[in-house]
């Protein structure tokens, strides 16, 4: 990627988190139906319609810029949902696959989480206060769906715990 500003690096982002929420958009149904515990479940639905949401954001975002809202390939992103598929292809419904989901997302959101920040700091130093706004939104969204996972995954690894004592 061959950038000569701040905004066309900011756009360039953009568009690789605009790919990268459509990717999480088919993902998610998938994991929702590989989990197991059923706040699991909820959680991947609900974040499903978050994610929605991310893209509808994205989309004022290129309006808010004078850009088409169009993505790129994410590499990160397709690799991070092509990890977490295979996880739940090699192992049975369990406390333990949604351990490994658990883990799965939370790398997803700690990298949306980083990609975020970063583009909403290039936001900020251009002064698009309006795309700040919009970005700080998702941003405080991604967040609060990483602390839940955690929250879930005290109770998911110690039935995986649990069950693994007792084999």
């Amino acid at each position: 990627m061959s950038v000569s500003s701040l905004k066309e690096l900011l756009v360039e982002e953009i568009k690789d988190l605009y790919n990268a929420e459509g990717q999480l958009i088919k993902a998610l149904p998938k994991m929702a139906k590989a989990a197991v515990n059923p706040d699991l479940k909820a959680g991947f639905l609900k974040h499903l319609e978050e994610t929605r949401g991310h893209v509808v954001r994205l989309e004022q975002v290129f309006k808010l810029l004078g850009e088409p809202a169009k993505g790129k390939l994410c590499p990160a992103m397709k690799g991070l949902i092509e990890e977490g598929s295979e996880g739940i292809e090699e192992n049975e419904p369990s406390a333990l696959r949604d351990a490994l989901l658990i883990g799965s997302a939370q790398r997803v959101e700690h990298y949306e989480i980083a990609a975020y920040g970063t583009v909403r700091a290039f936001a900020e130093k251009l002064g698009e206060d309006k795309v700040v706004k919009l970005l700080q939104q998702t941003l405080d969204e991604e967040g609060a769906t990483d602390k839940k996972l955690t929250e879930l995954s005290d109770i998911v690894n110690e039935e995986a715990l649990s069950a693994s004592e007792s084999e």
